[in-house]
Formats: C-alpha cells, structure tokens, sequence
C-alpha cells in the first residue's frame, strides 16, 4: 500500500473517532440504510481527500461544512477538493452546522433528493424451471 494511502486511511480513522457534533447527528440518521436503504460511509478517503460521508452507489458526497470553511484559504481548498471529487464523478452537497442543528429534516431531504427513491415493491424472484420452446430450449416470448 502506498504511503499516501496508509496517511489516509490512518486519518480517516482518527476524523470517525473525533466526528463535531453536527456530523455525529447526521450520522445517526445516515448510518444503517436509513436513507432510502442507501449504505452511508463516513469519514471516507477519496483520492486525496477525506470526505465526510459518502455513498458510493450513488457517488453522492456529503460535505458538512462549520467555521473552519470561511476564510478565503479554505473556500479556495473546498473549491479545489469539490472540483476533484467531480472530476472523478462524484457529486458533492454541502451542508452547514447551523443547517443540521436547525433543519435537520430540510438537510435529509435535500440529501434525499439526490437518491433516486426506493422501489415500491421488490423485483419478483426468478422463476425456476418455466416451459422451454421444444425445438430451440428457449423460454416463449412474451
């Protein structure tokens, strides 16, 4: 493993032990499929970036964004890492502090918003057997 990675994935590790207060509400409502059934990450390197959550079904990135992303300096790294991250085809939602400790429900909804909804219903299960057209061993058509 390279060495950038193993930086990474040590950081990672350290940034799910110290989670800020906002990302740890988001996560609680993140965490085990509770989103539409989509399976959440946190704290997820990507490339050479550690994002804050992502799902990488949908390669939908979560970004929660307090103080420290309002000077110019860190407005210009957010911009670099959202261009990265795009570039690599994912897309990227911001979200602030204030919004989870205000409208958490308006931030679950504007991430579901990104996630195509579930299925009404599951797909049916394959049917076992099934008649065979004689000559060719096909199934009939339809």
């Amino acid at each position: 493993m390279r060495e950038a990675e193993t930086k990474s994935r040590k950081q990672a590790k350290h940034l799910r032990a110290e989670m800020t207060r906002a990302e740890t509400i988001l996560w609680t409502r993140l965490k085990g499929r509770n989103l539409h059934g989509y399976r959440f990450h946190r704290q997820r390197p990507i490339g050479p970036y550690i994002v804050d959550f992502a799902c990488k079904t949908r390669r939908l990135v979560i970004e929660v964004d307090g103080a420290t992303h309002s000077t110019d300096m860190e407005v210009k790294h957010d911009l670099r890492r959202t261009a990265f991250l795009e570039d690599k085809g994912w897309q990227v939602l911001r979200v602030s502090n204030l919004d989870i400790y205000e409208s958490l429900n308006g931030v679950l909804e504007a991430i579901a918003s990104k996630l195509p909804p579930p299925s009404a219903s599951p797909p049916p299960p394959p049917q076992a057997g099934g008649e065979r057209n004689s000559k060719s061993g096909e199934l009939p058509n339809d």
